[in-house]
């Protein structure tokens, strides 16, 4: 383990360092989902809303963030024609079995739901078919696949309502850049302007105490995050604590570049930015303006 080689500059290079501490990924069947869960979820209205998710199993993600594991849960080879629609029967059917009942639906699957390796696009109309009666579906995905492959999914979804869950992760421009997600500010806002019209909500990841932005700044920064969110028109906040476990995490925190946050700090995180003043529109607007997004602490999907 190469924990005191210093965190390269250049995104080839880092794509490396974090490969290169990698543990062993176990062996995944790309026909049967990872794990599902239900929970309550307040929604836009205001009420609660019982929300499935299912984490599906599929080709990894092409991008190496430094602070992501979630690898472990995916497959190296292109995910099987048909696997996904056949996951996402078997999970419904489980559900059904139990006599659970769910309104909204996430279809997470580690990695990006509009990359054709990971999610194959003939599988959209079989995917859609299976979520009839559902009022919403939410997927997740880099921003820059947000394109020609979100449209094909709407007509597959057929009036079912779609939000895509996006990592910002931080403002912080430097930290960002380190955090290798090839990805600037301006990417992230301009995807979300691409859902915006095409009348897809967002949803917005943003981390608890990310690498590579100093301790004394965290909080400060943590409340731009979510005022940048909040100005992409983000209708869910995710707020989820960095962690390490990936190999990455223990280089940078031997490096003293990542201390992982306490309950303590996720505890206080949460406060502030439910204590934070709500931010202002960027320019007067006789329209009515969209509701606060909704602030949730959303827990890593795969706990270790």
């Amino acid at each position: 383990m190469h924990y005191l080689t210093a965190y390269p500059d250049a995104p080839a290079a880092r794509d490396r360092f974090i490969i290169d501490l990698r543990g062993p990924r176990p062996q995944h069947d790309p026909r049967r989902f990872q794990d599902l869960s239900i929970e309550d979820e307040p929604t836009e209205r205001g009420d609660i809303a019982r929300v499935g998710t299912i984490f599906l199993t599929g080709r990894e993600c092409p991008w190496r963030c430094a602070m992501c594991d979630l690898w472990r849960f995916t497959t190296r080879d292109d995910t099987p024609a048909g696997a996904i629609p056949e996951q996402v029967a078997t999970a419904l059917r489980a559900w059904r079995e139990r006599g659970e009942q769910i309104s909204r639906l996430k279809l997470y699957n580690a990695s990006n739901f509009f990359d054709p390796r990971a999610v194959p696009e003939h599988d959209y109309g079989a995917i859609g078919a299976q979520l009839v009666g559902l009022e919403q579906v939410i997927v997740e995905s880099h921003p820059s696949l947000i394109g020609a492959r979100v449209d094909r999914f709407l007509d597959a979804l057929g009036g079912t309502r779609l939000e895509v869950a996006m990592g910002l992760e931080t403002a912080h421009p430097a930290a960002l850049d380190a955090l290798n997600k090839r990805m600037t500010l301006d990417d992230f806002a301009r995807a979300a302007g691409d859902l915006r019209r095409r009348d897809v909500s967002l949803r917005a990841f943003v981390l608890i105490g990310p690498p590579f932005v100093p301790a004394e700044e965290q909080d400060a920064w943590l409340l731009k995050s979510v005022a940048f969110a909040e100005a992409c028109g983000a209708a869910v906040i995710s707020l989820i604590p960095a962690r390490a476990g990936n190999g990455t995490m223990e280089a940078l925190t031997a490096q003293k570049l990542f201390r992982a946050p306490t309950q303590q700090d996720v505890d206080r995180s949460m406060k502030l930015v439910l204590a934070r003043s709500p931010s202002p529109s960027p320019s007067p607007s006789p329209s009515p303006q969209p509701p606060a997004p909704r602030i949730l602490l959303d827990p890593w999907a795969h706990e270790t």
